[in-house]
């Protein structure tokens, strides 16, 4: 299983373990009868797990997501056209991410950081006039930008 959902799952999953672990395993004691002094005790497994994850993510370097493919193609000149696809899409929708990838033999140009399908169904459906060949692919996004 990948992709979003996969995502999800396994956030949920973590989330779950986390909370199942700080109920049953943080037990919060007065070690004096009125000190206000406050012992926690707690599985030393939960930050491993912590520190698992943290690691996990930061290897990532990004999320799971959508783009769109604006562009594939392999052989005599395609690198310049791929190029020349990927300039104009940046001139005009300096908004969006735009990515020109070589993994051979093929160049691929494509654009957005969507989270879900749907949004980058909605962003195809406004560009599918230019990019008539175009279409939503699963890959790897970058974060979105904090504000």
């Amino acid at each position: 299983m990948k992709g979003p959902v996969h995502h999800r799952i396994c956030i949920a999953l973590f989330t779950t373990l986390l909370c199942l672990a700080g109920l049953t395993r943080m037990y919060a004691q007065q070690t004096a009868e009125n000190s206000g002094e406050i012992k926690v005790v707690q599985d030393e497994k939960v930050d491993l797990l912590v520190s698992k994850h943290i690691q996990i993510n930061q290897d990532k370097k990004g999320i799971d997501g959508y783009r769109i493919q604006i562009f594939f193609d392999s052989g005599t000149n395609s690198k310049t056209r791929a190029q020349s696809i990927f300039d104009a899409f940046k001139t005009k929708y300096q908004e969006t991410g735009a990515y020109l990838t070589f993994k051979a033999p093929n160049y691929k140009v494509r654009v957005g950081d969507f989270r879900t399908k749907l949004d980058a169904q909605r962003f195809l459906n406004s560009i599918i006039g230019e990019y008539p060949n175009a279409w939503v692919i699963e890959d790897m996004i970058n974060l979105p930008k904090v504000q």
